[in-house]
């Protein structure tokens, strides 16, 4: 089994380039499954109907998110609404009663794969609860369906964190993916358990600028410490950044890679 996972999507920039290349490495990778977190999907903070629709229509099969999801107000609808809160998790590490679910059981060919949700505390805005624990309570919690492959979007700040959950899941998942810093790290390897390994997989968006928006702002913030309103450009210099890992027959993983893809969009 074969799962693409895409960085952070920002903006309409984003969206446009993963569009443009997700068709030459479905061609290339043949992913059973493609994944992308979307917490930044519209216009850089937040998902909308509009935007989840888009992404899934472009080959996205299921969304994580993060602590930015609930940006705009149109989370709600999409949390809500039977077609489309198929289609996304969130932190699954969220008070119980927050719209929305943060694992999700899908069925590739005859297995069951579990995607799990979590967003990290370390220098982290929102009091949420244990990921470390939550993890467990989750594989605790789906053990009848007896998942064949155990994926998850750790969301977080401190790299230390993630690499610490990491450790903490070795063999009991089959890979973890870092999100939400919009760099790479690539320090992607198999830990000894077996599970596929990566801090942060980067980010699909604007590439000339400050973790995908317009560095002048950014500069300025950092100049005089005052409030700036940050912009995502429609059009430049961008980058789709993704990670491929391959699983074995019984859960573990055989391989991990890193994707780059760098064009224009005009």
């Amino acid at each position: 089994m074969r799962i693409l996972a895409f960085g952070d999507i920002m903006g309409r920039i984003g969206r446009t380039a993963v569009k443009e290349v997700l068709p030459e490495l479905r061609r290339e990778i043949a992913p059973d499954l493609v994944l992308a977190n979307g917490e930044n999907l519209a216009r850089g903070k937040g998902i909308t109907p509009n935007t989840i629709r888009e992404m899934h229509e472009a080959g996205i099969d299921l969304f994580t998110t993060g602590n930015h999801v609930w940006n705009r107000k149109e989370y709600h609808e999409v949390m809500t609404d039977p077609e489309l809160r198929e289609l996304v998790i969130r932190p699954a590490n969220y008070p119980p009663d927050v719209p929305g679910r943060g694992s999700k059981i899908l069925t590739i060919g005859t297995k069951n794969v579990l995607v799990i949700n979590l967003l990290g505390r370390v220098f982290g805005e929102v009091h949420c609860r244990d990921p470390f624990r939550t993890f467990d309570g989750l594989l605790e919690e789906h053990a009848d369906r007896n998942p064949a492959a155990v994926l998850v979007d750790f969301h977080a700040e401190a790299t230390s964190e993630k690499v610490a959950f990491g450790w903490y899941v070795d063999g009991r998942a089959s890979a973890v993916w870092g999100t939400h810093t919009h760099i790479p790290t690539r320090d992607e390897r198999i830990l000894p358990g077996g599970t596929a390994y990566i801090t942060d997989v980067g980010m699909c968006g604007f590439a000339d600028g400050v973790l995908g928006i317009t560095k002048e702002p950014v500069l300025r913030h950092f100049l005089t410490q005052l409030p700036v309103r940050h912009e995502i450009p429609e059009r430049g210099p961008t980058t789709v950044e993704a990670v491929v890992v391959t699983l074995e027959s019984d859960g573990r993983a055989g391989s991990i890679g890193h994707v780059r893809r760098a064009l224009t969009i005009e």
